[in-house]
């Protein structure tokens, strides 16, 4: 199951990644904002990395406006590993080396065509295991008490 949360930056192009995820059949739990109402996005990124954290879902999605602020909350809790994406490239890469497990995006930064391509490599893209990428990671969880 995927997470989902935004803030109000990032609310419009929530609704269009709600709807293709139902089109591709994918299970999701939204966890907010609910309207273009301002809120404060730490609350939103931290009820997603949580849901990653207890085990519900095994990958999350945070829009605000620029993706990062959702980006760097989102990297203080611990065992995320978000990556601010703007293109596909982007996207499969953290997926490949990093084994990111929360994509944040801008809302206002790109388009929800790209938004929803850069969506689709991120959760189709599998860990590559290799194991240089794999001693990385565990760097991360040592010196970042993952």
């Amino acid at each position: 199951m995927i997470a989902l949360g935004c803030d109000h930056g990032g609310y419009a192009m929530m609704q269009v990644i709600k709807k293709h995820l139902d089109e591709r059949g994918l299970e999701y739990k939204d966890c907010g904002c609910f309207s273009e109402k301002s809120v404060d996005y730490p609350d939103y990124a931290q009820a997603v990395c949580r849901e990653i954290q207890n085990g519900t879902c095994s990958r999350g999605i945070l829009i605000c406006g620029t993706g990062i602020g959702v980006c760097i909350a989102a990297n203080k809790m611990r065992g995320i590993r978000a990556a601010l994406c703007s293109d596909c490239y982007s996207a499969q890469k953290t997926r490949e080396h990093n084994d990111a497990n929360v994509l944040t995006l801008g809302g206002r930064v790109i388009g929800p065509e790209l938004a929803l391509m850069i969506t689709d490599m991120f959760l189709d893209t599998p860990f590559s295991g290799e194991e240089r990428h794999k001693r990385r990671i565990e760097k991360l969880e040592k010196y970042y008490g993952e």
